[in-house]
């Protein structure tokens, strides 16, 4: 890491070059080669998987996107008025006649829009299209956006029974994700151009949806501009605000542009780029802030910029690569769920996470090299010029605060685990399932148009089911869903190549209990009994089943993650309480956040506030991905907690004193870290997408709960109660570990710098302890009474501090031979900060203090 962090440095100029052309490069490729992404929900060996492969089978799925026109007309009315069909008739045309739409079927005479589109206006496809069954409801699709689903036979089907209500179904020629939002725009305006007082127009669908999302990039850019404030407030310098910033930047854009070209050759999800551009945010502007803090520190302890970047790199910049490596290890926990659709995930979060990691081992020390000093605020660099290098020994409120959990830990323990154990009770109520369009504002037009077919055809409507029988003749098992309890409707397509599909609309929504009870209903119970071989399909089967798989698997995925970061911090930490204390609360911490993830989005307290729409389940992937992402991230701080408690452990024996010196220490660039990932989340809730902000919020309060209330306060309190058996490891066991060290232990200096004035004594090599005394006096050889002699390492870590007596005379431990740096400091004297060099015996030192004198040091 020296080596590499010392190269950057030196050739600044080369590796900026060298990232600003792969950002550009990756840009213009992705550019024109597009995206491809693709939702997968492909479940082997479940029910309606099997469904699906004969769906398809039988009735080729048709390219093309399927969306809804739904209007409504008031009490006392009808939609077949001759007014309103005045005014609807020859919006369908106009809409049928836009380029890109392949077929409109309304609802006023069979196949009307469609017969009534030029023949020279339909495609291959759009000619050949029929407004039934054959288009399978699409794994692919929500819930909210399959009314194709039910079989149409005639076109009154499409109006409601008090025909306040009618729909018809808008197919474009391409799918979603590939219809220009211009045509969809067109199509938006035109069918809401025919409104007037007493007729509502509204739609629905996926290529409705995207028009609906705010731009791309929103959450990304406040998110930043929210870090970017937190940042300043953090270093009092723009400089030094920008540089986390431009890490995370050129991470999420070279990982997101990576991920749009794999989305040609590997199936990478829609939501992928999301998540990964979430994750990549947070962890790319969290290991630059920890870096920049540990060279800010070390200029501040008087070191020269380029050793300070050389240190900093070589302690938190190892850190920030452990720290990568758990997160990666946790997203990789993933594929044990053996779900093609995770697998995406995976890949983009993965990619996004490894390129922030470079970005901040090579990229972050070569602009630390161009700015040199001024990632230092002008008051530091002032107030440094007058009065030296700062002994840095850790004060304030984190100090304050450490001491406070080292006198109190049993009630501070107590107090945060009730505090966790509150949070996490709506857990207990906890319902996978999927969104739709029904959990959209109440204001979006795709929201009004869902409503609207609940009132008008049913709840089921917007999600109906498709049973697939392998033969023709079904007319018993037609009759025994018919009188089956929860269902509302049901028609049979004709059979093709031998397999039939009857489309069964439910009484109840497709977020409903009642809904996945009727299926578990038909599957255990009517079809068996009917004796044919049938499969129950559909989008609301496939999400249950998804759901049902996810819980299956869930635990083994736990436990997956859970050993893998165990084994981890056993090899970095040396120790079993520590490993065993971080596992324990990062089930906590995820206990907890999904208790207010609970809260929000499936009992709905404020999800209008927030402005994420209707409550309903919560999605069935996200507890795999944020469990994911939650115990990477708690990991992280997991690691540059502890890592600074055992560096003073391992110096002191002291527990008590490597608690209270590394929460000390570490706290506030912890707090700051995740305040930031607290901005960076909770903006994803502008995201326009449900699972975006699901995301968003419950990793924004894991993450709040895992900093200011686990990190804080639990696991000091608890390693405080727990005392020196936090460091203990059995003999065996640590002869058979390999070693991992996160922070390199710092070696003794060979020679010191000629250019400042030192006292040496050369050491015989045994490295055992010793001590630096003398005496503190004036120029005129006056003695200096409470002056602060500071011993520090080479490093910048305070290891021993005291005061002169009377007579001017001091004496400060070393733990073992090598170099220190000495700083003595006086009111009304100018600071003095001077090398020296221990040996095992006891090193005689004196330093004169001079009144407005400035001593600058390196």
């Amino acid at each position: 890491m020296t080596a590499l962090a010392r190269w950057c440095h030196a050739h600044r100029l080369v590796v900026l070059v060298l990232w600003v052309g792969a950002l550009f490069g990756l840009g213009a490729a992705g550019t024109s080669a597009g995206t491809a992404y693709s939702n997968v929900f492909s479940l082997p060996d479940t029910d309606s998987t099997r469904a699906y492969d004969l769906m398809t089978k039988a009735f080729p799925e048709r390219s093309g996107d399927t969306d809804t026109v739904v209007w409504r007309v008031d009490e006392g009315a009808s939609v077949r008025d001759k007014d309103v069909r005045s005014r609807i008739e020859p919006t369908l045309k106009d809409i049928a006649g836009m380029k890109g739409v392949g077929e409109v079927v309304g609802p006023y005479a069979s196949k009307e829009a469609g017969a009534s589109k030029k023949a020279g206006a339909f495609n291959k496809e759009g000619a050949s299209k029929k407004a039934d069954a054959s288009k399978k409801a699409g794994a692919s699709k929500k819930a909210g956006a399959s009314k194709a689903g039910v079989s149409k036979e005639a076109g009154a089907a499409q109006i409601s029974e008090n025909g306040r209500i009618a729909y018809a179904q808008v197919t474009f020629t391409e799918q979603a994700n590939f219809v220009p939002k211009d045509l969809v725009q067109d199509v938006v305006d035109t069918a809401q151009n025919a409104e007037r007082g007493g007729l509502q127009v509204e739609l629905g669908g996926q290529a409705i949806t995207r028009i609906q999302e705010p731009p791309t990039g929103t959450s990304e850019l406040v998110g930043i501009a929210a870090a970017a404030v937190v940042l300043f407030l953090a270093f009092g310098s723009l400089f030094a605000m920008v540089l986390p910033i431009v890490i995370a930047v050129f991470g999420v854009g070279l990982g997101m542009l990576s991920t749009m070209l794999l989305s040609h050759v590997t199936d990478i999800p829609e939501v992928a780029p999301l998540l990964g551009s979430l994750i990549g945010l947070g962890v790319g502007i969290d290991y630059a802030l920890f870096i920049v803090t540990r060279h800010r520190r070390g200029i501040l302890r008087g070191m020269e910029p380029r050793d300070a970047a050389v240190q900093a790199l070589n302690t938190s910049g190892r850190a920030v690569l452990f720290a990568g490596g758990t997160v990666c290890i946790a997203l990789a926990g993933m594929l044990v769920m053996r779900m093609r659709f995770l697998d995406g995930v995976v890949i983009a979060a993965s990619l996004t996470v490894i390129l922030s990691v470079l970005a901040a081992i090579t990229l972050l020390p070569a602009l630390l090299g161009l700015l040199g000093p001024r990632v230092l605020s002008r008051r530091q660099r002032r107030r440094l010029a007058a009065t030296g290098p700062d002994p840095a020994e850790a004060s304030g409120l984190a100090a304050r605060w450490s001491s406070y959990v080292q006198k109190r830990p049993r009630s501070i323990a107590a107090l945060a685990f009730v505090v966790m154990a509150f949070l996490a009770l709506p857990l207990l109520s906890l319902r996978l399932g999927a969104t739709d369009q029904g959990n959209h504002q109440e204001s979006t037009t795709t929201r009004q148009a869902y409503d609207m077919l609940a009132d008008g055809f049913g709840p089921g409507f917007n999600g109906p089911l498709q049973v697939v029988a392998e033969e023709t003749d079904t007319g018993g098992l037609v009759k025994s869903i018919r009188s089956t309890e929860g269902v509302a409707q049901v028609a049979a397509a004709p059979p093709s190549d031998g397999i039939s599909v009857i489309n069964v609309v439910p009484t109840t929504s497709p977020q409903s209990e009642e809904t996945d009870q009727l299926i578990d209903r038909l599957r255990g119970d009517v079809i068996p009994e009917a004796g044919v071989e049938a499969h129950v399909g559909g989008v609301t089967a496939i999400f249950k089943d998804f759901a049902a798989v996810t819980g299956d698997r869930l635990p083994y995925f736990v436990g997956a993650i859970i050993a893998l970061g165990f084994l981890l911090l056993l090899i970095a930490f040396r120790s079993l309480v520590v490993p065993l204390t971080a596992a324990l609360m990062n089930l906590i911490a995820a206990a907890a956040s999904f208790g207010v993830l609970v809260a929000i989005f499936q009992w709905g307290w404020g999800t209008e506030l927030i402005g994420v729409g209707k409550e309903g389940p919560i999605t069935a992937f996200l507890p795999v991905i944020m469990l994911s992402l939650l115990f990477g991230l708690s990991m992280d701080y997991q690691v540059f907690l502890v890592s600074r408690m055992h560096e003073e452990w391992v110096h002191t024996k002291d527990n008590a004193r490597a608690v209270r010196v590394g929460l000390a220490e570490t706290s506030r660039v912890i707090n700051c870290a995740a305040l930031i990932m607290i901005c960076v989340f909770s903006a994803f809730v502008l995201s326009g997408d449900m699972e975006g902000a699901m995301a968003g919020i419950g990793l924004a309060a894991a993450v709040a709960l895992d900093a200011f209330i686990l990190r804080t306060a639990l696991v000091p309190a608890a390693m405080h109660l727990l005392g020196r058996a936090n460091w203990w490891l059995p003999a065996g066991l640590e002869k058979r570990l390999p070693h991992l060290a996160v922070e390199p232990r710092e070696e003794p200096e060979q020679a010191p710098s000629e250019t400042v004035p030192h006292a040496r004594v050369e050491p015989n090599g045994s490295g055992t302890a010793s001590v630096v005394h003398g005496f503190i006096r004036t120029v005129e050889g006056d003695p200096v009474p409470d002056a602060t002699l500071t011993l520090l390492s080479k490093g910048g870590r305070k290891l021993d501090r005291v005061t002169s007596l009377a007579d001017g005379s001091y004496i400060v431990a070393a733990p073992s031979a090598g170099a220190y740096l000495l700083a003595a400091t006086a009111p009304g004297y100018a600071s003095r900060a001077r090398h020296i060099m221990v040996a095992d015996e006891p090193l005689m030192y004196d330093m004169e203090l001079a009144s407005g004198e400035v001593d600058a040091v390196n």
